[in-house]
């Protein structure tokens, strides 16, 4: 099949990172770390959690989990994200396998790659790297990937499990990730009101689902809600995920209130690159009142990577699962692995 050679394989190993505890300077006046919710931290904790579990697989199976990038187009964005996503497979002793498509591909040409991905017995995860150009159709470029393989959660199948049951077998990785940052604050979630700013299909709905499976009171509020302000000062735990460079004010915010970023946006600084990393959360005078605040870069990002290779992973295990025993009496959303259950 040509549309094939165009793919190369791709596996990096590297050194892990090490992140410090010091106090970190934010504009005019410090911010005590216990405030900083490190997603660095965590996600290089959870890395290390799935590079065993990765490693047990390879033991069980004869093989490593392995997860396949479709990448269309030259946004340089989208190729630095895909980098990043190949790399820490690598860290985990996890293969990846890179396919690009210039800007003009065809759907057919997707088609019969990820057809062609849906029945590799190496390849456990597809993930299309979003956007994609604007003449083809995301819905049923994502549609077609197999849903035990659809590693960034947003198949109908999963969806539906999440949105029904409050868990699936493959999350969104944005929200799963989020969720466990809120877990490593130690904060009990019960009872407390989350309010989320965006209703995107890949961070606000599959968030808000997870929310209420934790039992907190969820508000989605988006461009067309009335009194923003009104919402995100009751809320408890707040979620920014508009894509508005420094929207989130101090003054919206409620006192002690956990603040997560999921915004990173480009903006003009004066320093050698001409540019800076900003969040949707205006992050030195919001961190002086919320109580737990995530900063950008080096909070919501990592997780959300990490998350990909636990998805990858967990669907490592069920697909071998599956062909070892007949699982065709199990609902959707039903660990087959008893005590190994790695839903996060």
């Amino acid at each position: 099949m040509n549309v094939l050679k165009r793919s190369f394989f791709r596996v990096s190993i590297r050194p892990s990172f090490v992140y410090s505890h010091r106090i970190r300077s934010f504009g005019t006046g410090t911010i005590p770390q216990e405030k900083i919710i490190n997603g660095r931290k965590v996600a290089q904790a959870t890395r290390k959690r799935i590079k065993q579990q990765v490693t047990e697989f390879t033991d069980i199976a004869d093989r490593a989990p392995g997860l396949a990038v479709i990448l269309c187009g030259a946004r340089p964005d989208s190729a630095a994200y895909v980098l990043s996503k190949t790399k820490m497979c690598g860290k985990a002793g996890m293969p990846s396998f890179q396919y690009n498509f210039p800007e003009n591909v065809r759907e057919e040409e997707l088609w019969a790659t990820i057809n062609y991905l849906n029945k590799s017995e190496s390849v456990d995860g597809i993930l299309v790297q979003l956007p994609l150009p604007k003449h083809l159709n995301q819905d049923k470029i994502i549609g077609s990937i197999d849903p035990n393989k659809d590693v960034d959660g947003l198949s109908i199948r999963n969806v539906g499990c999440l949105t029904h049951y409050g868990d699936a077998p493959l999350k969104a990785c944005t929200p799963a990730g989020i969720m466990t940052l809120l877990d490593s604050t130690g904060v009990d979630l019960t009872g407390k009101n989350a309010v989320i700013l965006g209703r995107s299909d890949i961070v606000g709905k599959p968030m808000a689902s997870l929310l209420l499976a934790r039992n907190c009171t969820v508000t989605i509020c988006h461009s067309r809600t009335k009194d923003i302000e009104k919402h995100t000062q009751r809320a408890d735990i707040l979620i920014a995920a508009l894509g508005k460079p420094e929207y989130v004010k101090a003054h919206m915010i409620k006192p002690g209130a956990i603040v997560i970023d999921v915004g990173i946006n480009q903006v003009e600084a004066d320093n050698e690159k001409g540019y800076k990393l900003v969040g949707d959360v205006a992050f030195a005078e919001c961190a002086e009142v919320a109580g737990q605040i995530t900063p950008v870069p080096g909070g919501v990002g990592p997780m959300t990577i990490a998350m990909l290779l636990q998805n990858t992973v967990q669907s490592a295990w069920t697909r071998y699962k599956k062909s070892l025993v007949d699982t065709s009496a199990l609902g959707p959303g039903v660990s087959i692995f008893g005590e190994r259950k790695f839903y996060y």
